[in-house]
């Protein structure tokens, strides 16, 4: 075990040196940073000083290092635009990103895996065909649509819940349900089919030769083989949602990371998006090496892999 949890280390170790690089790299290749800062307007003397002043006319090695190793202290500068700390400025939004992403896994798992079970347990039924169904429209729909729709619905005709804003627990129930259903589908779909592999493995019509009871077989035996390939798609759809909650937020006006980005990009606040890109991604494979891990505890097969 602990060479297996070594090896995936040494993986997403490498996976992040990547990403720390193309990061760095793509607002680089974007253009010159110092005209971009300075405006349309400045100066040919007043672009040299900005280089100057921010190091941009160093080596790129040079400013790459300078950048990790500032970035591994968490100090990713000083923002051009909101002209505050970007470290305090993501440190304000994240929670808010983090509850949200947090709520829709919460919701597509609780929702996904039972219908997931039951549309393999009654296959060829009236429930599989409706599970499918939703999987399928889950699929179809743009979650910026989906969460319009609900606005429409739950706030400004039924006036249930608040349209936008982050302030109370009430606000987030409309953006977790229009992110988890859309993580909700594949979740549901990979359920299913794990679902109808275990249930016609040998060990199962063993199970249920030794008069075992349909619940113990289901939840005790086939459950715990067909959640493993879950558990690695929860960890990675929670990145997903933490990356792409952009949509949501700016839909929802939630101050999260996703609209920090956003901002960011449209002003041509370099530093911000370094470090909101930097973050996420760090989380993304955080999650995805602890998704790896717990598939090997589940599962001793895959440690010898």
């Amino acid at each position: 075990m602990l060479i297996y949890i070594l090896r995936r280390l040494a993986i997403a170790l490498c996976v992040a040196i990547t990403v720390s690089v193309v990061s760095f790299a793509l607002l680089h290749l974007s253009g010159d940073l110092a005209t971009s800062i300075a405006g349309p307007e400045a100066t040919a003397a007043q672009v040299e000083s900005i280089r100057v002043e921010f190091g941009l006319d160093r080596p790129m090695t040079t400013q790459y290092f300078d950048w990790l190793g500032n970035a591994l202290h968490l100090d990713f500068g000083k923002s051009f635009y909101f002209q505050g700390q970007v470290i305090d400025m993501i440190a304000e939004r994240m929670p808010i990103t983090f509850k949200l992403g947090g709520s829709a896994l919460l919701l597509a798992i609780v929702v996904a895996i039972p219908l997931g079970v039951l549309a393999a347990i009654y296959r060829d039924t009236w429930l599989d065909r409706v599970a499918l169904m939703i999987a399928v429209v889950g699929q179809a729909m743009p979650s910026f649509w989906f969460g319009l729709t609900l606005i429409l619905i739950f706030s400004v005709t039924l006036h249930w819940l608040p349209v936008a804003g982050n302030e109370s627990w009430e606000n987030f129930v409309l953006p977790a349900v229009a992110l988890g259903y859309y993580a909700m589908p594949a979740m549901m779909r990979l359920t299913r089919a794990g679902m109808l592999e275990v249930l016609s493995s040998d060990y199962i019509r063993t199970a249920r030769a030794k008069g075992l009871s349909k619940s113990k077989v289901i939840f005790k035996h086939a459950l715990r083989n067909a959640v493993i390939p879950v558990v690695a798609l929860a960890a990675v759809e929670l990145g997903f949602m933490l990356g792409g909650s952009v949509v949501i937020e700016s839909v929802y006006s939630m101050q999260g990371l996703g609209q920090l980005a956003w901002d960011a990009i449209s002003r041509n606040d370099y530093p911000v998006v370094q470090a909101v890109v930097l973050i996420i991604a760090m989380f993304y494979i955080g999650l995805t090496f602890l998704a790896d891990v717990i598939n090997a505890m589940l599962d001793p097969r895959i440690r010898t892999r």
